[in-house]
């Protein structure tokens, strides 16, 4: 099962047209908030699962907060994040992510790509489809799971 992951595309029409060519083999998208309907951009493209969040930029009450999805067995937490300051650190976020029994949290609002584990969690931020924090890199991520509840977990640069 394989997951793009996209956050902070801010209504980047053609930032959003960049990621079409990684839908190919996808099957399910999750954007983690600041742009959430641009995923209705993409719908042309992808007939997939589609999961977003409302982000702190994003005003229609369509979206949620945040939400826990279950894949093969692999729980993931999606969330915008601005709720959890990850701006400055992780701990908030992690311990949310413990206490819902997450395996994967993923979030945006930061616009820095990282992948992290801590304690037995992984902490992703795809980065910003649109306005990314060192201004070069747009990116996007992958989650790969596999029937064993094991996973990949990878930042693409768009």
């Amino acid at each position: 099962m394989k997951i793009l992951v996209m956050s902070d595309s801010h209504y980047d029409v053609q930032s959003v047209k960049l990621v079409e060519k990684y839908l190919k083999d996808t099957d399910i998208i999750i954007h983690c908030g600041d742009g959430a309907p641009d995923t209705e951009l993409l719908m042309n493209y992808f007939k997939g699962e589609v999961y977003a969040v409302r982000g702190n930029c994003d005003f229609s009450k369509k979206y949620p907060k945040e939400m826990i999805i279950d894949v093969l067995g692999v729980k993931i937490f999606i969330t915008h994040g601005d709720l959890y300051n990850v701006k400055y650190e992780y701990n908030t976020i992690f311990f949310k992510a413990k206490e819902l029994g997450a395996d994967i949290v993923t979030f945006g609002h930061s616009h820095r790509a990282i992948i992290e584990e801590y304690n037995g969690i992984t902490i992703m931020n795809p980065g910003s489809v649109s306005l990314p924090y060192d201004r070069n890199n747009k990116t996007i991520a992958f989650i790969e799971i596999k029937n064993n509840k094991k996973y990949d977990i990878y930042l693409q640069k768009i």
